[in-house]
């Protein structure tokens, strides 16, 4: 059986409110997400938008959205993403000092109907993450430093996706990996060969002069 294999295009390389919007009124006929790269420059250098622009991504477009919570106090907003109308939400296990507030986190966006993920950081063993693997729907792999798009590709993400895919099926899990940052054509199809579900894509779809055509392309 042929894998489904997802795309979600990031809001991360659209500058401008009312550009992101539009953004995700354009993508919504191809794209199967839109990842919603939220930013408190604190968590990270960067600061992008905050819950009321995610609202009004939701009552303009029918996108479902993947919003990515780069943020130093995560638990203290989901429930804002919640009522703006987020179909994922993730989270960073790095945000979290105490780990127990993290399985609260997931418990809390999991009881509101909606997918629930970790993001691990590239230098964030896997190791580390296991224990939250039997309770939530996502794990999402940086494979660049979070905070900036257009960065290249980290190697050690393949081997790292690798460990993933292989604790899911000797646990018999049902968890979606996801990858995000670097993502192209020449690497989507052994990220996918080796157990992604969802391709991340900023810059590369962004930037492409079709971009129905580029997404077609990680697709296959």
């Amino acid at each position: 059986m042929k894998k489904n294999i997802y795309v979600s295009v990031s809001t991360d390389p659209v500058g401008g409110y009312q550009k992101i919007i539009d953004y995700a009124k354009e993508i919504q006929t191809f794209a199967d997400f839109l990842h919603c790269d939220v930013m408190d420059g604190d968590f990270v250098k960067k600061f992008t938008y905050d819950d009321n622009l995610v609202k009004n991504i939701n009552s303009s477009s029918l996108i479902m959205l993947d919003v990515h919570l780069m943020v130093s106090e995560p638990f203290q907003l989901i429930q804002k993403y919640i009522d703006a109308g987020a179909n994922f939400i993730t989270v960073h296990y790095e945000a979290f000092k105490d780990k127990k507030n993290l399985v609260e986190a997931i418990k809390l966006i999991k009881s509101k109907g909606l997918i629930a993920g970790i993001a691990i950081n590239p230098e964030t063993p896997f190791k580390f993450v296991k224990p939250y693997c039997y309770d939530v729907d996502l794990i999402l792999v940086m494979a660049v430093e979070p905070g900036s798009s257009g960065q290249r590709f980290f190697s050690d993400t393949y081997d790292k996706i690798k460990q993933i895919n292989n604790f899911r099926e000797e646990n018999s899990l049902k968890f979606k990996i996801s990858v995000d940052g670097g993502v192209c054509p020449e690497n989507a199809k052994l990220l996918t060969q080796y157990g992604v579900d969802i391709l991340v894509s900023g810059s590369y779809v962004y930037k492409a002069s079709d971009r129905k055509k580029a997404v077609k392309e990680l697709k296959s």
